[in-house]
């Protein structure tokens, strides 16, 4: 009987361990009006249509299912830091967070550390940050604000003959037509 009472307990704690496993967390520190809200509210809604897509289609990843909750930033710094401090801990923690902000981001860069969740910074953030020794908590993935004016000097200096050939120069033609080329070719 002792047996019995031994499994049926474990069977519940498995069962209901298992259940708070089933899911993760993902803050949404979204900015769907302000500023920036054209960017904004189709990121953050492209986040929760595919979030929504993934836990329908295929029952999560690996049978784990994504919830979140949205916290409107306006894309100011001190509401983002206050919409993680406020959503950090819910619903068992939170997995990793993209505030999509460089002032949201360097608000919450030292606390993400501290508070070992992983945060990912989608074309900005701090160009350190891609030596994991230095924030191993901040993963950036695809480049960051230096990475990206590193590239456009590459590219003067490829179209000028070499990177020696900029050295004294003040081109600032050169860099004007550099972006504006960018702009067209982006449709912008």
């Amino acid at each position: 009987m002792k047996f019995l009472k031994s499994f049926v307990a474990a069977a519940v704690l498995l069962a209901v361990g298992s259940t708070v496993m089933a899911q993760q967390f993902v803050p949404m520190l979204s900015y769907r009006v302000g500023p920036y809200a054209a960017g904004g509210s189709g990121f953050y809604g492209g986040m929760i249509d595919y979030m929504t897509l993934i836990n329908m289609r295929d029952g999560g990843i690996n049978g784990v299912k994504l919830i979140w909750e949205e916290c409107e930033t306006e894309y100011n710094p001190s509401r983002g830091v206050e919409c993680y401090e406020r959503l950090k801990s819910k619903n068992g923690g939170a997995s990793l967070v993209e505030p999509l902000s460089t002032g949201i981001a360097y608000g919450i860069l030292d606390r993400v550390g501290t508070d070992k969740i992983p945060m990912t910074t989608l074309g900005y953030g701090r160009s350190d940050a891609a030596n994991g020794k230095v924030f191993p908590y901040v993963f950036p993935l695809i480049t960051s604000y230096w990475n990206q004016a590193a590239a456009m000097v590459h590219y003067l200096g490829d179209k000028m003959g070499g990177l020696d050939k900029l050295k004294g120069k003040k081109n600032r033609p050169s860099l004007s037509r550099l972006c504006l080329w960018q702009r067209a070719a982006a449709g912008t």
